[in-house]
């Protein structure tokens, strides 16, 4: 069964730091590049990082310098590291596979407000 979990998301204040996990199934994970995505309401979703399966990221500009993926493949599992966050970040945060598939977990809604 295709899934995808994330959590860690919350509310904190501009600056503040929040670090993203996402469980994968196997089928999703394993030997694939994996991405995080986000979205607010009203606009569609956006790439804003992506790891391949040996380790290598890319990121966006927005997200550059603050954000950092990383995955633990024994754990079908990636992560997102955000520093420095600011309200601009607010946003549903997703992660699926590089392209993605067609199936969505639930994301995890990260608030940056004071």
């Amino acid at each position: 069964q295709v899934q995808l979990v994330e959590s860690g998301g919350g509310l904190v204040q501009p600056g503040g730091s929040l670090r993203l996990s996402c469980a994968a199934s196997g089928s999703i994970f394993s030997f694939n590049a994996m991405g995080w995505y986000r979205q607010v309401p009203g606009k569609e979703r956006e790439l804003i990082t992506s790891i391949s399966s040996g380790g290598f990221p890319n990121y966006t500009d927005s997200v550059k310098g603050r954000f950092t993926i990383s995955r633990d493949n024994g754990k079908n599992t990636v992560y997102l590291q955000m520093n420095s966050l600011k309200p601009e970040d607010t946003a549903v945060y997703y992660c699926n596979r590089f392209p993605p598939i067609r199936s969505w977990g639930q994301g995890t809604q990260v608030t940056i407000s004071s």
